[in-house]
């Protein structure tokens, strides 16, 4: 939805029982929700992340990580072109992660990160933790076995 559209989108409505429905409202929890895909290339497991990384999504991306955790997936690459915005429950989802696959030697980088979303990584210093690639077919070349 453009700009422009946005200012045609209804402030709100009332519904049948007298309760103020904000169509606005409704359009950012469903612009901003998280999903994530999974997909394979070569040896290395593709995580892609869309929409918002937050208190209300972390629990989800955890669910996520845990399965590729429990399966001892060796190699991860966690694809951020798509993601909007992350915090700390975000980046504490992701440590959580990197140190259970670390207890099997499995390994984890990201890339697609916009300045916004690298920016969160870099305020706790954690570019030192965690390999950074400009592109998939980098992150793949690097990761695979």
């Amino acid at each position: 939805m453009s700009e422009d559209q946005w200012f045609n989108v209804p402030a709100s409505i009332i519904d049948e029982k007298g309760k103020n429905l904000s169509f606005r409202s409704l359009y950012l929890v469903y612009l901003y929700r998280m999903t994530t895909s999974t997909r394979m290339e070569e040896t290395v497991t593709i995580l892609s992340i869309q929409g918002d990384i937050d208190l209300e999504s972390s629990p989800l991306l955890r669910q996520e990580l845990k399965k590729l955790s429990s399966a001892k997936t060796a190699r991860l690459l966690l694809d951020f072109s798509e993601t909007t915005y992350i915090d700390s429950s975000g980046l504490a989802t992701l440590i959580e992660y990197f140190q259970s696959a670390a207890a099997y030697q499995g390994k984890m980088g990201l890339f697609g990160l916009s300045p916004r979303v690298k920016n969160s990584f870099s305020i706790v210093r954690l570019e030192e933790v965690f390999s950074f690639y400009a592109d998939i077919t980098t992150g793949v070349q690097s990761l695979k076995l």
